[in-house]
């Protein structure tokens, strides 16, 4: 059975294919059209989320059975056309979580704290100590939304620091670490609202310049799901008013070509959506898709 891989995976998972008997080829960077073109051979596709599997390369794929997305979320493929054409979507939902968790927490020290503000500062020259007084953590109040794999991971590593954890869930009721509280309550409680919940109808601009009127005057807003959840021009806004005290952010709603009105903000932290970019987690990712579309395959092989 044939195997194109369509983005980087780890070399071990790749090896693992290999040493399984699958005939596998990886060919990165094919455009939309050129794709399509390669794609009708294969029994299997696996990407990350540069490539997108649309509904014109799914009904190329005559003899796909499955595709693999190394990484948590499917925003990059087609699903429902993949459903109507009988084709299994696989995807890897656990590899990315412990490193999402320690970004966020990174996130929350650095803007508590000013760490990037007082590098810069150092890096030009200054010695201003008291420019850069910051909060500690500990006795503040953690609101995250969406209590699923991530946002338990964060408020574990939240737990330590000695932070009160509360969590907004539509479709939890509960958690170990977590209470639960409307999204109101949420709003109006926490110091710091760090969101980790899938983009959806429902998710888009769920935070915008309406909510965060509700928020605590210095509320430190983090976003490491996904872009859109958040308006960006109400945090503006917010930032204008005074009453966001800073802003991290690893996602946007504009990332390819980036864009975003935060950028000229001091108290604006920012990452290039690099939550699972570690070593750790791109290993886990390679292995754990080569492990389930293989499995996968022998399964379903005629």
């Amino acid at each position: 059975m044939r195997i194109l891989i369509a983005d980087q995976i780890h070399p071990e998972g790749i090896y693992y294919l290999k040493n399984a008997g699958f005939d596998v080829e990886e060919k990165l960077d094919l455009r939309n059209d050129e794709l399509m073109n390669e794609i009708p051979i294969y029994d299997a596709l696996i990407v990350r989320s540069k490539t997108k599997v649309t509904k014109e390369i799914i009904q190329a794929g005559t003899n796909l059975l499955v595709i693999g997305r190394a990484g948590v979320g499917l925003d990059n493929v087609d699903v429902v056309s993949a459903k109507e054409r009988n084709i299994k979507v696989l995807n890897t939902p656990d590899v990315s979580t412990t490193s999402v968790a320690e970004l966020v927490m990174g996130f929350m020290i650095s803007a508590m704290r000013h760490i990037p503000q007082a590098t810069a500062s150092i890096k030009s020259g200054e010695w201003k100590k008291e420019r850069f007084a910051g909060k500690e953590l500990a006795g503040k109040t953690l609101g995250i939304v969406g209590i699923g794999r991530i946002g338990n991971a964060v408020a574990k590593r939240a737990a330590s620091f000695d932070m009160e954890v509360i969590g907004f869930d539509p479709y939890v009721n509960n958690s170990e670490r977590i209470q639960s509280v409307n999204f109101d309550t949420l709003l109006s409680k926490s110091d710091v609202v760090s969101f980790h919940v899938p983009l959806t109808e429902s998710t888009y601009h769920m935070l915008s310049l309406k909510e965060i009127r509700k928020m605590k005057k210095g509320v430190v807003i983090i976003n490491a799901s996904r872009g859109g959840i958040i308006d960006e021009e109400g945090l503006k806004q917010g930032l204008d008013e005074g009453i966001v005290g800073a802003v991290a952010l690893d996602t946007f709603e504009l990332e390819k070509p980036f864009s975003t009105v935060l950028a000229g903000y001091e108290n604006f932290i920012a990452t290039p959506h690099i939550g699972a970019q570690t070593e750790e987690a791109q290993r886990r990712a390679g292995i754990e898709i080569a492990k389930v579309l293989a499995n996968y395959l022998r399964d379903n092989k005629s």
